[in-house]
């Protein structure tokens, strides 16, 4: 499990980039780099990175299920992702 202020980290992030989006779109539109420079690091959309919603885990991160390889196969294993069977041939 990822350490807790990753993931608040992250979380704080998430929330700058949607309160500037609207503002950093106007701003690029117009040409206004000077102005794009004093808004805050984080509010850039790059700056993010996925993480596995339920470890916090960086690495490996499945984005049409929002979680991680290794708790992607344990919980297709333990039947929890409905639709999903152990293949075999």
């Amino acid at each position: 499990m990822a350490r807790k202020a990753l993931i608040a980290r992250e979380e704080k992030r998430r929330k700058l980039v949607a309160k500037y989006a609207e503002l950093r779109k106007r701003l690029k539109a117009e040409g206004k780099w000077e102005e794009l420079d004093k808004l805050p690091k984080n509010s850039s959309a790059v700056r993010l990175h996925n993480r596995c919603k339920l470890t916090g885990r960086p690495k490996g991160y499945m984005r049409k299920f929002g979680i991680n390889r290794v708790t992607f196969r344990k919980m297709a294993v333990e039947g929890k992702i409905p639709g999903l069977t152990k293949s075999s041939w």
